[in-house]
């Protein structure tokens, strides 16, 4: 049955081909297990939101609420149960098929939104023993990071030794390589951490798109009651009059536009709240190693980190904002609204940037950020002008 993707006659003529000799949910879920384990060759690579797996079973247990269960090994070697609808395989593949049959059969969009470019994996000739390795940091979980090597589009899992410290997305790390090896047809590395750095120039990344929306005259914004002195940080903002307003593209792997349920960073927080912070951390790390371009996920990864541990916060906002400012360039004098969603992540960055600053007594540097903050949205919508306020007057940071 592989091929590519099926109408809805031909996906609705599979689902009656499965569920023929099947009257009620449980015995039509028990035909779809069926159909999986006489069709379907497992292990077999697949993609869960943004992150690549190998799908070791597709099974159902009689619980109809839950339906078809996946088991599903990660690069580290760790595994977790799992919707089986909410599994992508190969497009072409006879799996990919059957999934977007059971999922008609469930009433949802046969073929989900995958936002993953699968990569390929590193070979034995990328990588010389003899040397240092220069790796970019993709995802950090627990002892195991997943990388591309620099200059290469090709990924390994790297298993440090005898390294203690954070290591962020985005982040470029020297190791010293002492095994190689592979599982599952996985590439992995053994070695230890030297040095890492920032650069995110080298990173070769593609810009995120900035789009014009309009122009932004501060004639026209309520800058407070006309009896009231002006505040003085609105002052040279109005002097320089109207300027355009842009909107940055939001990068979300994993998302389906069409179902806002789909979104993993709300799904992250959520995780959090419930207490699930290892979940949480997890889920971020995902949409990171689809794409690194994600700012919102460096974001939460930094709010994530703050009360806790600024020092590592500030290098997921860091990061952020650097990934953010290769779209603006040097020179950008418009305007990033609040009121633009998808101009949320990269201000969310700033806004924790300027506040790990604060909190480590750089004064003079947090007030740069929080004056730019205020010159790209001056709505104001994170409070920028408060921080600002105290910032210049000395004070030390608080809650």
């Amino acid at each position: 049955m592989a091929g590519g993707k099926k109408n809805e006659e031909e996906l609705n003529d599979l689902v009656e081909e499965i569920t023929v000799d099947a009257y009620d949910d449980d015995e039509q879920l028990w035909a779809f297990r069926q159909v999986f384990e006489d069709e379907v060759v497992l292990p077999a690579e697949a993609c869960v939101v943004g992150e690549t797996v190998t799908v070791i079973k597709i099974d159902y247990d009689g619980n109809e609420r839950r339906g078809m269960t996946a088991r599903c090994r990660r690069e580290d070697g760790s595994e977790y149960l799992m919707a089986a609808s909410d599994v992508a395989f190969p497009e072409r593949s006879k799996a990919a098929g059957y999934v977007a049959a059971y999922r008609t059969w469930l009433g949802i969009e046969p073929y989900p939104q995958v936002s993953l470019r699968k990569r390929p994996k590193a070979t034995g000739d990328d990588l010389d023993m003899g040397r240092n390795v220069e790796l970019i940091a993709l995802a950090v979980k627990g002892n195991a990071i997943s990388c591309r090597i620099l200059g290469k589009d090709r990924v390994v899992t790297l298993r440090p030794s005898g390294f203690r410290e954070v290591v962020v997305p985005g982040e470029i790390i020297t190791v010293s390589p002492q095994k190689k090896w592979r599982y599952a047809g996985h590439p992995y590395l053994a070695g230890e951490i030297r040095t890492w750095r920032l650069d995110i120039p080298a990173l070769c990344l593609t810009p995120l798109a900035v789009e014009e929306r309009g122009i932004w005259d501060p004639a026209d914004h309520y800058w407070g009651e006309p009896d009231e002195p002006p505040e003085e940080w609105t002052k040279p903002i109005i002097r320089r009059g109207p300027r355009p307003e842009y909107e940055m593209e939001q990068v979300l792997p994993g998302a389906d536009l069409d179902d806002p349920d789909t979104d993993p960073i709300l799904e992250a927080v959520d995780l959090k709240k419930a207490g699930d912070h290892r979940g949480a951390h997890r889920m971020l790390m995902n949409v990171l190693a689809a794409d690194l371009r994600c700012l919102d996920a460096h974001a939460h990864l930094g709010n994530f980190a703050f009360p806790h541990d600024p020092d590592t916060a500030i290098r997921y906002y860091d990061v952020g904002v650097r990934i953010g400012e290769l779209s603006l360039g040097k020179d950008f004098t418009g305007l990033l609204p609040w009121g633009w969603v998808d101009n949320r992540p990269f201000l969310r960055c700033l806004s924790g940037y300027g506040l790990c600053l604060w909190r480590f007594g750089r004064l003079r540097d947090a007030e740069k950020v929080f004056t730019r903050m205020l010159w790209l949205n001056p709505t104001d919508n994170q409070g920028a002008r408060f921080n600002l306020y105290e910032v210049k007057e000395g004070k030390t940071w608080h809650e």
